[in-house]
C-alpha cells in the first residue's frame, strides 16, 4: 500500500505542456555532437510536492525510427534550469483573474550520434496532465510524450520556438499570440495545429518506444480545432500567429507543430504541448465603440456628409482619448466622452478610443469610419398603370463613388425584386407604396419610397337580362371613357356606354363591350340578353340559405311586368314572415331576425301587366339547410 500511494503521489496530475529541441555542436569522435533540450512545464496552483519532485531527473530515451525502434540508451537528467514562469497577464483590472502558478524546467544532456540512414528519435514520457482540462477524456488519468527526431545524416539544428502562450485568454476578447519560431539553419519554417499525444503510464518514468497514441478528445474538438471561437480560433501557416475570439470557458490543451523546409523537402517537425486557460474576465474597464455597419469592425459607413457624431459606449472610465484616424495629422484628437469630427475628404479611417489613458487600468478600441459621400436613392416608374400591365421601374439613385451594386424593391403588394430596373404586374387597380433599398460599391445604403397610382379599371357591361319580345333594353355599360359593343345587331349606337337594343326576335344574345379607361387602360366584359315571347315570373322551387353565397335567398325573377305590388312568403300556419315590393333582393330565410325552420313555405305575388292589368300568383318553396 505505501508503495501504491509513492506512486500516485509520483504521478500526479500536474503536467501542463513541453517541448523538445536540439542543436548541432559539430563533429565528436565517433560521430556528431547534439544538445538536446527537453522543456516541461507544471502546474504548480495547490501543488502535489511529490509529483513535482518526481520530475526530476527526467528519463530520456534514444530510439530507431523503424521497426523494431531499438533502444539505443536512457539516460537520468538533472533539469539545469528551473523559474516560475510570468502570467503575461495583467490582472490590475480585472476582478475575477483565477490564480496562476506555472514551474518551467529544463534539462540538457548532450548526445554523440553515429550517423546512420533512419536518424534516432528521443523520446520523454510522464504521467500526468493536470485535471482541469476541458478537450480531452479524463485528463488527470493521460499521460504525456514529447519526442524530437534528429536526421541520421543530415546536418540539422531543430527550430526553437519564442515566445511562450499567455497563460490566461479573456473569453469573447480578440486573441492574437505569436507562436512562432526561429531557425539557426535558415530553413524555412511552416505551422499547424497538431496532434497530443498520450503516454507515460510507466511508474519509472521512463519512455516506451514508439508508436505513440493520441489523447482521446471530447466531442466537439480534433487536434486541429482544439477550441470554439467565433472567429474561429487558427494558426497561419505562415507565420505562426494564433488568432481568433474563443467563445467557451475552460482548460484547452493543444499543440502546435513547426515544421523545416529545406530546398522545397520537409526535413524536420519540432512540437510544442501547450495549454489556453479561458476565463469570462470581468474587466472594471471596457472602451468601447458601437457597430453600426454590416461591414467588419465599422463603426459607420457615412454617405451623406463628412461630418460624424461618435457614441461612445464604454464602462469603467473617468478620462478618454480620440484619435480620429487622418494620416499625418496630430490634431485630429478629443478628449470629450462623445466628440463629434469633420473628414477633410472621402476614405476609410481608423478611429481608436483609450479610456483612461495613462492609467494602469487603461483599455483601448478601434473601429473602421467610412466616409463617401453623396449617396441617394431614387426612382422612377414608366408604362400603363392598369390591372394586368407591366410598370417598368427605373433605379435614379445617384452616387458620387459608382457604381451602384445592390437593389432591393418593395412595390406594396407582397413582391419584392433585386434587380436594377425590374418590371412588375399589379393585378388590382389601387395606391402602392413602393419602397427601394439601394447600396453602392462602397456599401452606402439609402431607401427611398414613393406611390404608384394603378387605376381601379373593371369593364362592366352590365348583368345579365330577360326582356319579352317587341320590347326594348337600355345597356349601361361602366368603366371607362369610351364603348365600343359588338356585335352592332339590334343596338342603337354601338360606340356609347348606354345604347338602346331593340329585340323583335326571341333567343339568346351576347354582346362583348370594348372598354377604354382615361389611363389608356383596356379591358372588355360581356353581357347575355335573353328575349321570350310572353311577361312571365320565374320563382325557385328551394333555396339553401346557409351562407355559402350559392341560392341564399328567395326571389322571383320578373320579365315584361310594369310593377310588383307585393311578393309575400308564409309559413305553414299562415303567418306572414316576409314581404317586399322589390324583387332586388329576396328572403334570406329568417323572420323577426331568427332562423327559420327547414321545410315547406307559400307565397304570393301581385303584380300588373304591361298593360296596366293586375294579376295575382302564387305557389310553395322549400327551405333547405
Amino acid at each position: 500500500m505505501l508503495i501504491m500511494l509513492l506512486s500516485n503521489v509520483a504521478m500526479g496530475s500536474h503536467i501542463v505542456g513541453g517541448e523538445v529541441s536540439y542543436k548541432y555542436l559539430g563533429p565528436d569522435t565517433g560521430g556528431n555532437l547534439y544538445q538536446v533540450s527537453l522543456t516541461i512545464y507544471e502546474n504548480c496552483v495547490d501543488p502535489n510536492p511529490g509529483a513535482i519532485a518526481g520530475d526530476n531527473p527526467a528519463w530520456l530515451s534514444v530510439f530507431s525510427t523503424v521497426k523494431p525502434y531499438l533502444k539505443y540508451r536512457e539516460d537520468a537528467v538533472t533539469y539545469t534550469s528551473f523559474e516560475i514562469v510570468p502570467a503575461n497577464f495583467s490582472n490590475v483590472c480585472i476582478s475575477n483573474a483565477p490564480e496562476l502558478c506555472l514551474i518551467k524546467k529544463t534539462f540538457v544532456i548532450n548526445y554523440v550520434l553515429k550517423p546512420n540512414l533512419t536518424g534516432y528519435l528521443i523520446s520523454y514520457q510522464r504521467c500526468c496532465r493536470n485535471g482541469s482540462i476541458s478537450n480531452i477524456r479524463d485528463p488527470g488519468q493521460t499521460g504525456s510524450t514529447y519526442y524530437c527526431v534528429i536526421p541520421g545524416r543530415m546536418i540539422n539544428t531543430s527550430a526553437v520556438f519564442t515566445n511562450y502562450p499567455p497563460q490566461i485568454i479573456c473569453m469573447n476578447t480578440p486573441l492574437l499570440y505569436d507562436n512562432s519560431a526561429t531557425d539557426d539553419d535558415g530553413d524555412s519554417l511552416t505551422y499547424e495545429f497538431c496532434n497530443c499525444l498520450d503516454g507515460g503510464q510507466d511508474t519509472a518514468q521512463k519512455a516506451s518506444p514508439p508508436p505513440y497514441d493520441s489523447v482521446y478528445w471530447l466531442p466537439g474538438y480534433l487536434p486541429t480545432s482544439p477550441l470554439t471561437g467565433f472567429p474561429p480560433i487558427v494558426i497561419n501557416p505562415k507565420t505562426g500567429v494564433i488568432s481568433g475570439t474563443p467563445n467557451r470557458e475552460g482548460r484547452y490543451l493543444l499543440t502546435v507543430c513547426c515544421h523545416e523546409w529545406r530546398k522545397g523537402v520537409m526535413i524536420n517537425t519540432v512540437k510544442r504541448e501547450f495549454q489556453f486557460l479561458v476565463t469570462n474576465c470581468s474587466k472594471s474597464t471596457v472602451a468601447c465603440i458601437p457597430q453600426y455597419s454590416k461591414d467588419p469592425n465599422t463603426y459607420i459607413v457615412d454617405c451623406q456628409d463628412f461630418t460624424i457624431n461618435f457614441v461612445n459606449c464604454s464602462v469603467g472610465g473617468l478620462t478618454w482619448h480620440w484619435d480620429f484616424g487622418i494620416p499625418g495629422l496630430q490634431t485630429d484628437t478629443s478628449n470629450k466622452f462623445q466628440p463629434s469630427f469633420t473628414y477633410p475628404d472621402t476614405g476609410t479611417f481608423i478611429v481608436k478610443l483609450v479610456v483612461n489613458p495613462g492609467t494602469t487600468c487603461q483599455d483601448s478600441t478601434f473601429r473602421y469610419v467610412k466616409i463617401y459621400p453623396k449617396f441617394k436613392a431614387g426612382f422612377i416608374d414608366t408604362g400603363k398603370h392598369c390591372p394586368g400591365d407591366s410598370v417598368q421601374f427605373l433605379d435614379k439613385s445617384i452616387a458620387t463613388i459608382k457604381p451602384v451594386t445592390g437593389w432591393l424593391w418593395y412595390f406594396g403588394d407582397g413582391d419584392s425584386a433585386l434587380t436594377q430596373n425590374p418590371k412588375h404586374n399589379y393585378a388590382y387597380g389601387g395606391i402602392y407604396n413602393v419602397i427601394l433599398v439601394s447600396e453602392n460599391i462602397k456599401s452606402c445604403i439609402d431607401t427611398v419610397s414613393g406611390q404608384v397610382a394603378v387605376e381601379e379599371f373593371k369593364p362592366f357591361a352590365g348583368s345579365d337580362t330577360i326582356i319579352v319580345k317587341g320590347e326594348h333594353i337600355l345597356f349601361n355599360a361602366l368603366g371607362g371613357s369610351s364603348y365600343l359593343w359588338s356585335p352592332a345587331t339590334n343596338l342603337s349606337d354601338s360606340t356609347i356606354f348606354d345604347p338602346i337594343g331593340y329585340f323583335q326576335d326571341t333567343g339568346l344574345f351576347t354582346y362583348k363591350v370594348w372598354v377604354r379607361s382615361s389611363f389608356g387602360c383596356y379591358g372588355n366584359d360581356t353581357i347575355n340578353v335573353r328575349v321570350v315571347n310572353q311577361a312571365e315570373f320565374f320563382v325557385p322551387s328551394a333555396f339553401t340559405p346557409n351562407g355559402d353565397g350559392y341560392n341564399d335567398y328567395f326571389r322571383p325573377l320578373a320579365v315584361g311586368y310594369r310593377e310588383l305590388l307585393y311578393f309575400r312568403v308564409f309559413n305553414r300556419w299562415g303567418e306572414m314572415v316576409y314581404s317586399t315590393q322589390s324583387l332586388e333582393v329576396g328572403w334570406d330565410g329568417t323572420y323577426n331576425s331568427r332562423i327559420c325552420d327547414m321545410g315547406a313555405y307559400f307565397w304570393e305575388i301581385l303584380y300588373v301587366d304591361r298593360f296596366g292589368v293586375k294579376g295575382f300568383m302564387k305557389g310553395d318553396v322549400t327551405l333547405v339547410r
